[in-house]
C-alpha cells in the first residue's frame, strides 16, 4: 500500500486520481501508523513553504516522515513536497525545512521577463535514466506550477533539469528518495509512467533495478 500523507497542505485529489487510474493500492492518511506500515509514501504540497512546514509540525508528521525516508522504503515528494525536503526557502527566510537534502530554494527572478508563477509545460533534460525515468524518452514534457525552484548543492542527486529564465533542478533521486518540482499526476501519459515506476519501487521494496539510484548523500 502506498500512503499519500494528508498533513493539511497537499493537493490530494489529483494525486489520488492519478494513482487510482494506474490501479495502485493507495490510501490517503493522517495516521502515522498507517504511514509507518506503508510500502511507499507520497508527500504532495501546495501553497507557501512556511505554511506547509507549519502544517507538518502541527500534525506531528515531521519525525514520521523523516523515519519513513530513513527506513529505505520508496518516498516521493511532489512540487512543494520537493522543496520541503531541503533546509529552507527564500519564500520564508528563517523557516527550517526537513533538511534531508542540501540545496537552496530560490525565487524565479522577475528579471527573466517571464510570467511568475511558472505555469505550464516544459521539457526535461534527464540526467538519470533510472528510477522515475526508466523507459521514458530523453526530453519529456511535464507540467509545472511554481514560483520557487531548487538549486541542489550536490549535482549527483539531480535527476532532471529544465529552463525557465534560469536553470532549474526539476527533480532529484537519492536511493529510495524521489522528488519532483513538476506534477507527474498532471503530466499525462509521461507522468503516469513515472508514477508506475514509483509503484514498482514500492512493490519491490526499493530493491528493483528501476529503483537503483545509488548516489552519494547531498
Amino acid at each position: 500500500m502506498i500512503a499519500v500523507i494528508d498533513y493539511g497542505a497537499g493537493n490530494l485529489q489529483s494525486v489520488v486520481k492519478a494513482f487510482n487510474f494506474i490501479g495502485s493500492d493507495i490510501q490517503v492518511t493522517a495516521d502515522k501508523e498507517v504511514l509507518k506500515n506503508a510500502s511507499a509514501a507520497v508527500l504532495p504540497g501546495v501553497g507557501a513553504f512556511g505554511d506547509a512546514m507549519g502544517c507538518l509540525k502541527r500534525s506531528d508528521f515531521v519525525k514520521p516522515v523523516l523515519d519513513f525516508i530513513e527506513s529505505g522504503k520508496p518516498f516521493l515528494g511532489i512540487c512543494l513536497g520537493l522543496q520541503l525536503l531541503f533546509e529552507g526557502s527564500e519564500e520564508n527566510p528563517g523557516v527550517s525545512g526537513l533538511g534531508v537534502l542540501k540545496g537552496t530554494i530560490r525565487r524565479i527572478p522577475a528579471e527573466s521577463g517571464l510570467k511568475i508563477p511558472h505555469i505550464g509545460w516544459n521539457s526535461l533534460d534527464i540526467k538519470q535514466s533510472d528510477g522515475l525515468f526508466r523507459g521514458l524518452e530523453p526530453n519529456p514534457y511535464v507540467y509545472f506550477v511554481h514560483s520557487y525552484y531548487l538549486q541542489a548543492e550536490n549535482a549527483e542527486i539531480v535527476s532532471s533539469t529544465t529552463t525557465y529564465g534560469v536553470r532549474i533542478d526539476a527533480s532529484v533521486q537519492r536511493g529510495n528518495l524521489f522528488a519532483t518540482q513538476f506534477h507527474p499526476e498532471k503530466s499525462g501519459k509521461t507522468g503516469l509512467k513515472m508514477l508506475q515506476n514509483f509503484i514498482t519501487c514500492g512493490e519491490e521494496g526499493g530493491r528493483g533495478n528501476v529503483c537503483e539510484t545509488n548516489h552519494s548523500l547531498s
